[in-house]
């Protein structure tokens, strides 16, 4: 299937604060200099903010990982779980349509969304609630046919039940996830044949369908308001400090630790580059094509500008870098400017020179 980027795009994107410091929290996850590992969980959290996995979602994401915008397109436009073009405001509803679904009537609830959403798949409905597609299997065959919205999947469905269902969610009503024909989990469809004692003191509902009750948020996106975020780690003190490049002395990381408590004091800068010509940001770790269009606003364009920062002025640029709060000293930036001003590499600008990454002519 051919998954392109939607027509229509809006201008810009930035995560809520909430979300961004989740982001930031799951880099932390992987080694120095493999940030670009969390671009599946950061896409995501970009795409249950917004609804649906927007251009500008995507570039940022790559650039706060420090990734070139095409790698960030190949994760987005091959999981079928990113949605490239609008959802519905309400709901997106995902028929599985594999083989045990289409035997057991998965055809009647494509004739629902199309009677109640939309003729086509990912077509919103004429009130933008709802959208609708046909999926692959989603591993619910014994209680076929299924479909899964939002968190939750809906189980041995008619048209009847799922016309229904959809109506509950149109009222702002959350119907009951599950089997809708009353079954405990995936039992057999006539009945239990064995274990009939123990079924007999079971709960009224199995612990996915009683959690989806208790909370009644089938369908509410992830908002960066739940808690515990899931980085214990945060907060307590490093056994040990990596530098940010192989060629990096101990020493050269003070200016970077110094900054964060550092009054800011905004650095030096220029109209435009010298010579008419900037020198090549994007071989800094953690500088991507629009986080140097930003320091070339701020008046930065050259490795020995951003070599000679102090603590307080690498903290002024920390706290302008729109959406990328602490960035420059998380990265390293200074301790790697040093080292390129002076012609050496660093192992990341090796890394990008080899493979083409950030070649400006």
């Amino acid at each position: 299937m051919l998954r392109r980027l939607h027509a229509e795009q809006p201008e810009s994107f930035a995560f809520t604060p909430a979300n961004l410091a989740w982001a930031e929290a799951q880099v932390t996850k992987y080694p120095e200099g493999r940030q670009a590992s969390a671009i599946i969980p950061l896409l995501w959290r970009a795409q249950e903010q917004e609804g649906w996995l927007t251009k500008p979602a995507i570039e940022s994401v790559a650039d706060m990982l420090g990734m070139p915008y095409i790698r960030a397109l190949e994760v987005a436009t091959f999981y079928f779980m990113f949605q490239l073009q609008p959802v519905g405001s309400v709901a997106h509803i995902q028929i599985c349509g594999t083989t045990s679904c289409m035997i057991c009537g998965a055809e009647t609830l494509f004739k629902v969304c199309q009677e109640k959403i939309a003729k086509t798949p990912h077509t919103l409905s004429a009130d933008g609630k709802f959208s609708w597609e046909e999926v692959e299997c989603l591993g619910a065959c014994s209680n076929a046919p299924m479909a899964q919205i939002g968190k939750d999947y809906y189980e041995d469905l008619t048209a009847e039940s799922f016309a229904k269902i959809l109506d509950e969610f149109a009222a702002g009503r959350v119907p009951q996830p599950g089997s809708q024909t009353g079954r405990y989990a995936a039992e057999p469809a006539s009945g239990l044949t064995s274990l009939t004692e123990a079924a007999a003191g079971k709960p009224a509902h199995n612990a996915t369908v009683t959690l989806a009750l208790k909370h009644g948020d089938t369908i509410k996106r992830i908002d960066g308001s739940e808690v515990p975020v899931l980085t214990p780690w945060l907060g307590k003190a490093k056994t040990a400090a990596k530098p940010a490049d192989k060629v990096a002395s101990p020493a050269a990381s003070a200016p970077a630790a110094a900054g964060a408590a550092a009054v800011p004091a905004k650095p030096a800068a220029l109209a435009v580059a010298r010579g008419g010509k900037g020198d090549d940001l994007k071989l800094i770790k953690g500088v991507g094509p629009k986080m140097e269009e930003m320091l070339n606003r701020l008046g930065f364009f050259h490795y020995d500008q951003i070599a000679d920062w102090n603590a307080a002025e690498l903290a002024w640029v920390d706290d302008n870098l729109e959406g990328f709060k602490g960035r420059a000293s998380r990265d390293g930036w200074v301790e790697q400017a040093k080292l390129l001003a002076t012609g050496a590499e660093t192992e990341f600008s090796e890394r990008a020179r080899k493979e083409g990454l950030y070649d400006k002519d």
